[in-house]
């Protein structure tokens, strides 16, 4: 790895942190992979559920993150989430793993009334967002060796990209930026989808009020008895096989 590289990914921690409820009690983190935005999470939640359906990348996560924070192996599409269970529900490069069309309706169900998805996603190119791509190739560089002389002066890590070979890659994601905008608006009236300078386009719909206005409190592990088995670790719920 580069000692100019910088992860694109923990740019957008911040955009997706702006988002939160300003009491925040339960957050889930869709695709938490080992765990880094889970522990910043954790920070501004009462609780954290981070779920990735990739052994090495949970194992990964108990080493990084706090108490407050339950680690779920398993398909966000297949685990039992609580209906209206959670103040905000994010995910940081994850959603282009799975079909929107089946994912986008299980969130929501997941959100509390007032409660905010908010998703940064990879696009798969578009021609028509030429401009976004001359201003990220350009940035890209400018940004790496700004941060690089950051790190060098001992100001912090600022963004320093990790070497982890057990993250999942996808070279070409199924949807572009529009594609994705109108598949949101279609499953979620309201929804918002915009392209992000590098690589990248941010998701984010705000459930209605006009639903159940009590949250349902849901502590991991018992909502999920006749599902869920604990590992050795109390905070790692496994998905049963089907």
């Amino acid at each position: 790895m580069s000692a100019f590289a910088w992860s694109h990914n923990e740019f957008y921690h911040r955009l997706l942190l702006r988002q939160l409820p300003e009491h925040c009690r339960r957050v889930l983190d869709v695709g938490c992979g080992s765990g880094a935005f889970a522990a910043e999470l954790a920070r501004h939640a009462e609780h954290v559920d981070a779920i990735d359906r990739s052994p090495d990348m949970i194992d990964g996560a108990l080493r990084s993150v706090p108490g407050n924070v339950s680690c779920i192996l398993g398909d966000v599409r297949d685990w039992e989430l609580p209906d209206d269970g959670y103040d905000a529900i994010v995910s940081v490069t994850a959603l282009h793993h799975v079909p929107l069309e089946e994912t986008l309706p299980t969130l929501a169900r997941a959100l509390r009334p007032g409660g905010v998805l908010a998703a940064v996603v990879l696009p798969r190119k578009d021609l028509r967002e030429w401009p976004f791509e001359l201003v990220a190739m350009l940035g890209q560089r400018i940004l790496a060796g700004l941060f690089f002389v950051l790190r060098t002066l001992g100001r912090g890590s600022w963004f320093a990209a990790g070497d982890d070979p057990a993250m999942p890659m996808v070279l070409d994601p199924p949807l572009t930026t529009r594609e994705a905008r109108d598949a949101a608006a279609a499953l979620l009236p309201g929804a918002q989808v915009r392209r992000l300078v590098y690589w990248r386009y941010f998701l984010v719909w705000h459930k209605p009020m006009d639903g159940p206005s009590e949250l349902s409190v849901y502590e991991t592990g018992e909502g999920n008895k006749e599902t869920a088995e604990l590992s050795g670790d109390e905070r790692v719920h496994r998905q049963p096989d089907r």
